[in-house]
């Protein structure tokens, strides 16, 4: 990533809290973004599914997580670490895809440490320059990524079902049609959804309509508090066929109505 004066992307770091700000479901929950994350964790450990794997993470893990890409996250309660998020284009060096390294060296784990809270200061004093600067650590950051081996060498070469979940996951990432069942999608991929629903689970501990379900919740827990829309638009923009089933499936998941949530999520951020 050779710094451009024109680079439009957005850079921008955090504690790693920032990613659930209105609770943990945020990242609980399978959901894609339209930002790319570099999570650099410094204490505790967690599990998360990444891209169609599952996979559990502890102390000095670099995870990136390109746009676009399902994953969910469980951060124990001691888990403590940054998140820088890229808003915009995605130049090298970061990867093109989504990655789970643990950085041995304590060198690189300072390093690491340090580039976060570099970009944290310099987004705060905003002195001259103070743009490039933060491109600079940024690239800085995605270098050292890259140079930590891959767990267990190269990965070796994807299997059948590996391939499948993975086909699966970008579909479910993107909500391309809203209204497709996961038979839909099984359809889709021409499978049956007993194979998908085995596979999925297998590969990701959750079935394929659960990460289905999981997705169509976040989209819609999202909304509701993010946006002003009417509750029977947000039932019509993913999917559902009348407000009244939008209603039954947010009560059914969350315990309130989709009214309530809404009050409830927006009194908290007040």
């Amino acid at each position: 990533m050779p710094f451009d004066p024109d680079f439009s992307a957005d850079i921008h770091a955090a504690p790693l809290a920032s990613l659930s700000p209105d609770g943990a479901w945020q990242t609980a929950l399978s959901h894609s973004r339209s930002d790319h994350l570099l999570i650099w964790i410094t204490r505790g450990q967690g599990r998360m599914c990444l891209n169609g794997g599952q996979r559990g993470f502890g102390p000095h893990s670099a995870i990136f997580i390109p746009a676009g890409t399902l994953w969910s996250a469980e951060f124990s309660r001691q888990c403590l670490g940054h998140v820088l998020t890229v808003t915009g284009p995605l130049l090298p060096p970061f990867p093109a895809s989504s990655c789970h390294k643990r950085v041995t060296s304590l060198q690189e784990q300072t390093r690491l440490t340090s580039l976060f809270e570099a970009i944290s200061r310099e987004q705060s004093a905003q002195a001259p320059f103070w743009r490039r600067a933060v491109q600079a650590h940024c690239e800085l950051a995605a270098i050292s990524l890259r140079r930590q081996p891959d767990p267990g060498g190269r990965a070796a070469r994807q299997t059948a079902a590996q391939r499948l979940c993975l086909a699966y996951c970008q579909r479910v990432a993107g909500l391309q049609d809203r209204q497709a069942t996961m038979a839909d999608h099984a359809a889709a991929l021409k499978v049956t959804p007993t194979h998908l629903t085995r596979v999925c689970k297998a590969e990701t501990g959750k079935t394929a309509a659960a990460l289905l379900t999981e997705r169509q919740l976040h989209s819609a827990r999202s909304l509701l508090i993010a946006s002003d829309l009417p509750i029977r638009d947000i039932a019509s923009q993913l999917g559902f066929g009348s407000a009244a089933y939008f209603t039954r499936f947010i009560t059914q998941h969350t315990g309130q109505p989709p009214s309530a949530l809404r009050k409830t999520a927006r009194a908290k951020s007040q």
